[in-house]
């Protein structure tokens, strides 16, 4: 059996500036608005996770 990918709309009112900043970003990287929105989303979530992952090391092990 195959891994499936479960997906959700999110819908979002954002200011005017903010999306062509938003489209301007995605276009040097050749990505659509909502490509480079989760991306992003989701490298802030892993960065998130890994410092708490790093915390907790230091926690566990005490801080050099």
């Amino acid at each position: 059996m195959g891994s499936e990918v479960l997906s959700e709309v999110l819908s979002l009112r954002i200011d005017g500036e903010l999306l062509d900043r938003l489209k301007q970003h995605a276009s040097k990287r050749g990505m659509s608005v909502q490509d480079y929105v989760v991306r992003t989303l989701i490298r802030d979530d892993f960065d998130e996770r890994f410092k708490t992952a790093v915390d907790a090391t230091e926690k566990f092990y005490g801080a050099a």
